[in-house]
């Protein structure tokens, strides 16, 4: 049987704040929005054209808005390649991104960690 991982769920405050910030400053692509009721929307978005999406989540209640920026207790919990890490960081860094280190190259490739709109860290990974 063959399977392939579709997607994650990131929590966030406002849908149309967290689709700016994923689009426009990570440079990621708007796969859907579409409303399921006055208050809750399906929206995806991929950073490429294959591979897993993110939906990105409003928060409705309390205990899901507790949980806004820090879905992995403050560890690395979404990754994130490349395959032009010097061109794609400058980008981003250009953008606004928060590097909370410098890129560093590890036997697996240059990385570097990042936050999200949010405060959820990311790996940034030739």
């Amino acid at each position: 049987m063959a399977m392939e991982f579709a997607m994650t769920t990131i929590v966030v405050d406002d849908y149309d704040r967290a689709i700016d910030y994923y689009t426009k400053v990570l440079g990621f692509t708007l796969t859907e929005d579409t409303a399921l009721s006055p208050e809750k929307r399906w929206v995806t978005v991929r950073p490429g054209d294959i591979g897993g999406s993110i939906l990105l989540a409003q928060a409705a209640t309390d205990e899901q808005k507790s949980r806004i920026g820090n879905q992995t207790g403050g560890r690395v919990g979404f990754f994130l390649h490349t395959d032009d890490f010097d061109a794609d960081y400058l980008r981003m860094k250009a953008a606004g991104v928060v590097f909370i280190d410098a890129p560093r190259t590890e036997e697996y490739g240059k990385v570097v960690v990042f936050l999200d709109l949010y405060g959820n860290k990311w790996d940034f990974i030739d």
